[in-house]
Order: C-alpha cells, then structure tokens, then sequence
C-alpha cells in the first residue's frame, strides 16, 4: 500500500468512522428518529467497516489470524448487546414509573447538555465497576473472559461475561433512569460506545495525537491487557480518561508496546463460549490479567 495511503488511513479512520458514526446517531436523536432500527444499524456498519480496515492495515498480522476465539467472541458480542438492551428495556419501564415531581435529570435542557451528562455518569460508572473487577477477587473471575484474548481485535470490545456486563453497565443505568434520565439519550449513546469500544479493541493501526490522552483508544488501552498483571492496572476508561487521570490511573508511553503479550498466565482458560460462561462459578484459579 502507498505510504500516503496508509498515512491518511492512520489518522482518518477513528475521526471519520466514529465520528461519523456518532454524528449520525446524535442526528437521530435530534430529528426524533426512533431508536430501532436506525442506531442498531448504524453501529453494525461502523463494526463492519473496523473489521474491514482492520484486515487493510493491522497493528499486529499475527492478530488476524484466527485464535480459536472468533465463533467465541461473535457469540459474546450478540449475547451481550441483546443482555444490555434488555437490561436498559428494564429499568427504563421503572424509570418510567418515578413520579415527575421527583426526576432529578435536567430533561428540560438542551439535548447536547443531557447527552453529556449521559456520558459522565455512565463513564465514571463503568470506570469504578471495571476497576473494583481487577480488585474484588469474585469479580475478576467474571471479568477473566474479557481478558483471557490472546490477541486484541474488533470484536474483544464485547469479550464479556453476560453476567460482568449487566454488573458494569447497571449501576450506571440505575443511576441514570431513577433520576428520570430520557432512555432515547441513554440509548443513543450506548450505540456511540458500540462502535467506540470496537476502536479500542481493534487491531488497527490507527492514531488520533493528543486526543489519546482524552479518549480511551487502542494505543492507550492495548496497556490494560498486557498479560503482566502490574502493568495491566492502568486505563480502566471505557471512553474518558479524564477518571484516570483524576484517580492516578493513566499510563501513556507510545510506541513502547513492543511484542509485548496480551492475555491471561493461565494458557488452559477455556476458548468456548461455555467453557467461558461456566468458568467464574469454578474454584481455584486466580490468575489475573
């Protein structure tokens, strides 16, 4: 491929497909377009195209390659994106039932404002519930599956234990819908950190400069899966990194990522979705990653 080409690949692709991906969505928001089909189909694309870029210019060739994991992972991304849905679908209908005279979100403010508030409490939510995993040994047992890729792609923004993905995003959610939060802003952005999440987990060779220290991308979270457990204790942000720069969490040292292992130590963790499913309810193992 042509230098300049690959140049130009590196630096639009993020701004471009998320961007534009989220703008679009946002758009929907704004005109009233109904949430189904328009946002599911909207991220699909998104997916698709990451998958697409991907094989064009990957971070790591050796990443391509099937590990053993991709009917595993296209199985954890359709289970977990219906759990959320359905999780959402729940306490919306109990968000609904909370008497007006006692909803605390600012509903009567601008649509951008309301998203924005969306987005920080989720984040922090998620920031909290995704570094109390690496601590809190039960737990981690249910955030291993996550961890246990061997190799970081498209698809891995989804690699959880449908279990681990209700006890992320709920408290969130909780929060949110029980303050009387609109469930067309929640859901917007949920599509948006859909095709966020398949960004940071790609194996794209892709930058956005400064933006790195903002906005958790590949660069910057392919540290938090290093098989090293002590140097995997950093960039818990889903989206933001402002938390871990708030909570001393941030780890930012470009181009130094080398070859450098992703993963669990324990090589027999299962590589099926059952195996993965039935995992965290058996005893005795600890690694961590």
């Amino acid at each position: 491929m042509p230098s300049f080409l690959r140049f130009a690949l590196r630096w639009v692709s993020y701004p471009l497909v998320f961007g534009g991906s989220a703008a679009f969505m946002i758009w929907t928001l704004y005109t009233g377009v109904p949430y189904w089909p328009t946002t599911p189909l909207v991220a699909a694309v998104g997916l698709l195209i990451i998958a697409g870029l991907e094989r064009i210019q990957p971070f790591r060739e050796a990443w391509l390659e099937d590990h053993h994991d991709t009917a595993t992972d296209l199985l954890h991304m359709l289970v977990n994106l219906s759990v959320i849905q359905f999780t959402a679908g729940v306490l919306v209908k109990l968000g609904d039932a909370v008497p007006a005279s006692v909803r605390l979100f600012p509903i009567e403010s601008p649509l951008w404002l309301q998203l924005l508030l969306v987005i920080a409490v989720l984040d922090l939510s998620l920031y909290v519930m995704h570094r109390i995993s690496h601590r809190v040994h039960w737990l981690w047992r249910f955030h291993m599956p996550h961890h246990s890729a061997e190799r970081l792609y498209w698809m891995n923004g989804e690699r959880r234990h449908p279990l681990h993905a209700v006890l992320m995003a709920s408290p969130g959610l909780v929060i949110l819908f029980a303050s009387g939060a609109p469930s067309a802003v929640v859901a917007t952005w949920f599509g948006v950190l859909t095709v966020h999440l398949a960004f940071q987990h790609s194996n794209l060779d892709y930058r956005v400069g400064w933006l790195r220290h903002i906005i958790g991308v590949a660069e910057i979270h392919r540290w938090h899966h290093k098989r090293d457990f002590e140097d995997a204790q950093v960039n818990y942000g889903e989206f933001l990194m402002v938390w871990d720069r708030i909570f001393g969490t941030f780890y930012d040292s470009l181009g130094k990522l080398g070859q450098a292992e992703v993963g669990l130590h324990g090589k027999d963790y299962p590589k099926n979705y059952l195996g993965q499913l039935i995992e965290p309810f058996e005893h005795g193992r600890v690694n961590k990653g």
